[in-house]
């Protein structure tokens, strides 16, 4: 068990409580302090639950409405909503994410790739950093642009190894969020436009705990890359259909199925859960994130074990899941919406075995997924001017 991120929904809570009085004024001043002896106090720490979905984003930034006007939490609500505007703008562009893994899978052994993962370059902060992370599964939003920064432009490392390394140990790793954030970056996501970690911003938001001055390369030119790909359209929800013996499948991409239960018709017949954390990397992914992540979906099962009919297998294997589905007579397999990712293809995996057995894969989008999403075309300042809206709307679209 992570002392520090408990996996459950309950810990959720507890973190959104503590921090809703800070979500105003304090956030938006204070949020860029990257200050881990002080237990990051500045920030709330919910990704990895929100990554999840143990909480979702509709509930925390409801939460922080009810006691702040949009314009006073408006820095934190357009944080929470960065990371539903770099789902749906990969949604649109899925061959990022299988570039991606293409290029971490070809990348193989890179000079210094092992020394900077283990913290033995000359930049104590960086080497910090890398070892919070590899301690607690977290950092600092700001530290990990720094971190990123210096390894693509300072240690002349490949951005996709640094995006690897985050994936296999960020309890929030998350294949829109990681992926797109580093190639903006490295100047690939905004294409000519890059970040650069300099030792004064450095010094300023850790209150002087790091000034790596003079070592940083502050003179580097953004990488190139081919232009991004053109935009599919976003699939559209599944529908399940009443009168079929219907199963319930859970992922770690989404743990709040209120939703899922509200759109059957009848009560399921039987649930399972496919966990997919493994496939975030063809590298090994560390027993943190995958002991967070099976925590996670136990969590899940355990509140709702009442209204999944009889319990299934959890399990890695979309074999496993087609067994069950098979034995148990099902007809129809409903599962949350499952966005670019790893789950994603395990589902399609899973969608080929059923198939086979004539058995259906429904997978159910979120009301805030349907409505956000479409306003990823562009940029994140296009997709800013539909927030008010989305918050005023938020009453209908918790789910």
């Amino acid at each position: 068990m992570n002392e520090i991120f408990p996996p459950t929904r309950a810990e959720a809570l507890r973190k959104l409580s503590d921090f809703v009085p800070k979500a105003g004024r304090d956030y938006a001043s204070r949020r860029n302090y990257d200050l881990p002896d002080k237990a990051h106090p500045h920030v709330s720490q919910l990704s990895p639950y929100v990554r999840h979905r143990l909480i979702t984003e509709a509930e925390v930034c409801e939460a922080v409405l009810g006691r702040y006007s949009l314009s006073t939490a408006e820095k934190f609500v357009q944080e929470v909503c960065w990371r539903t505007y770099w789902k749906g703008w990969l949604e649109m562009r899925p061959q990022i994410w299988a570039d991606y893994l293409r290029d971490v899978q070809r990348l193989g052994t890179i000079d210094g790739v092992a020394r900077a993962e283990a913290g033995q370059t000359d930049i104590a902060a960086f080497n910090e950093w890398a070892q919070e992370l590899i301690e607690t599964g977290y950092l600092h939003n700001h530290a990990r642009m720094w971190f990123a920064s210096i390894w693509i432009f300072t240690l002349g490392l490949p951005w996709q190894a640094g995006a690897d390394f985050f994936m296999r140990h960020l309890l929030d790793g998350d294949p829109a969020s990681n992926t797109l954030s580093w190639r903006w970056v490295a100047g690939l996501q905004t294409q000519g436009k890059h970040y650069i970690a300099r030792s004064s911003n450095i010094a300023k938001y850790t209150e002087s705990r790091h000034n790596p001055e003079w070592r940083l390369n502050t003179e580097a030119e953004p990488l190139s890359g081919p232009p991004h790909p053109e935009r599919r359209p976003i699939p559209q929800s599944g529908e399940p259909q009443a009168g079929l013996r219907t199963g319930v499948l859970l992922h770690e991409d989404d743990l709040s199925p209120r939703f899922l239960l509200d759109a059957l018709a009848d009560a399921p017949i039987a649930g399972a859960a496919l966990i997919a954390t493994t496939r975030r990397s063809p590298n090994d992914v560390s027993a943190q994130v995958l002991g967070f992540a099976e925590g996670a979906v136990q969590d899940a099962i355990d509140r709702w074990s009442n209204k999944l009919g009889e319990q299934g297998p959890v399990t890695r294997e979309p074999d496993t899941v087609a067994a069950w589905a098979k034995d148990n007579g099902l007809e129809q397999v409903v599962a949350p919406y499952a966005p670019v990712g790893p789950s994603a293809s395990a589902l399609r995996l899973l969608r080929k075995r059923l198939e086979t057995d004539g058995i259906s894969l429904v997978e159910v989008q979120r009301h805030w997924d349907r409505t956000a999403w479409p306003h990823a075309t562009h940029g994140f300042f296009r997709f800013k001017k539909a927030i008010p809206e989305l918050m005023a709307n938020i009453d209908g679209i918790s789910n």
